[in-house]
């Protein structure tokens, strides 16, 4: 690897309890170029624009997938990656499927500690707070033509996160738009399934929702996903969630509460839901709730379904009667070091940098 270190650090200028997501950027970058059929040398360079023109192929065809994974520090300053190794595999599923080079798990995890290691100042401390990274590869290649790009990059870069979407959220099930179709690129985190969802999602706001819950393309009749996250439903003391597929991402945080639930004792099926069993079951007041689930937000409850027509309200339960509370919380005390790790799931971040 090569490692050059940023002479202007920005760490003074950041105050962690008063930043923005998503627009406050640490210090550093990993990138790594591929050209000639092989990837090149992963470098650590300050964090900065990189030259691009209008006619690189990402941008005009589309070639892009990324991954969103967290490092938590706890209340020694320890540093830890949660799964990584999940977020590696699907990166490369990605890339497979929009016909891009696969990393190797070298690049990837090496890229990923180097980085969290140089910039650990920048991981914030406390409840809700982590460290939001973002591993992405796009197509670089100048041209204008349909075919698959012969230049590609590999980059990550990373940005302070806390807590967002803490209040419940109302959702509208959607009945004409989705999220992807069989045979689509919807298993894959490809940059393009965000921006066809940007559409529903601005009208479904419109209407007075905060986001969406999609539906299988086909019929309308089955929950899939809820905006970017994977979706839970609870039916009296059962969490439902669809399989994953060739449409449904294969959420690590989703994996994750499968798990934990299971470790509880509580009953998860995963098989597909009919929206009409869900209505059905509000109805009759056994639904007792329905939250996404994702990397960024961790948990989302919902308060209210939006469905033909009607805003259905749903119960209100307390954080102890929460089931999504419940694991949340066992989720977030897992990643923190805040409680035992029996999964392995935890991956302690080390000092790899100090001598450089």
């Amino acid at each position: 690897m090569i490692i050059q270190k940023t002479e202007n650090s920005r760490i003074s200028t950041f105050d962690p309890n008063n930043f923005s997501f998503g627009g406050t950027f640490i210090d550093h970058m990993i990138i790594c170029e591929y050209e000639n059929g092989k990837w090149g040398d992963v470098k650590l360079v300050p964090y900065g624009p990189i030259p691009f023109t209008p006619a690189m192929m990402g941008v005009n065809y589309g070639q892009a997938c990324f991954e969103g994974m967290k490092a938590y520090k706890d209340k020694d300053g320890q540093v830890f990656l949660f799964r990584p190794e999940k977020n590696f595999e699907r990166i490369n599923k990605s890339a497979k499927r929009l016909a891009m080079p696969e990393v190797t798990e070298e690049m990837f995890l090496d890229g990923l500690k180097a980085l969290v290691d140089i910039d650990r100042e920048w991981i914030p401390q406390g409840e809700g707070m982590s460290l939001y990274i973002r591993p992405l590869i796009f197509a670089t290649e100048e041209a204008l033509k349909a075919r698959v790009s012969n230049k590609y990059m590999f980059a990550i870069v990373a940005t302070p996160a806390k807590s967002y979407y803490s209040e419940p959220v109302s959702v509208k099930i959607s009945d004409h738009y989705s999220r992807a179709a069989n045979g689509g690129v919807g298993s894959a985190k490809a940059a393009g399934n965000y921006a066809a969802s940007f559409y529903p999602t601005q009208l479904a706001i419109e209407e007075g929702y905060e986001q969406i819950i999609w539906t299988d393309d086909a019929t309308h009749e089955y929950f899939e996903e809820s905006g970017t996250m994977n979706v839970f439903v609870r039916i009296n003391d059962t969490i439902y969630t669809p399989p994953t597929s060739e449409k449904i991402l294969d959420g690590v945080t989703r994996d994750s509460f499968i798990q934990l639930a299971k470790k509880r004792g509580i009953e998860v099926k995963v098989e597909p839901i009919p929206v009409k069993t869900v209505i059905e079951a509000l109805k009759k007041g056994e639904l007792k709730e329905v939250w996404g689930v994702g990397t960024a937000v961790v948990t989302t409850q919902f308060q209210a379904l939006g469905y033909q027509g009607e805003k259905l309200e749903l119960p209100r339960l307390s954080d102890d009667e929460s089931y999504a509370a419940l694991l949340k919380k066992d989720l977030v005390d897992l990643q923190t070091n805040l409680s035992e790790d029996p999964f392995g799931w935890r991956v302690m971040v080390d000092h790899v940098l100090e001598t450089v």
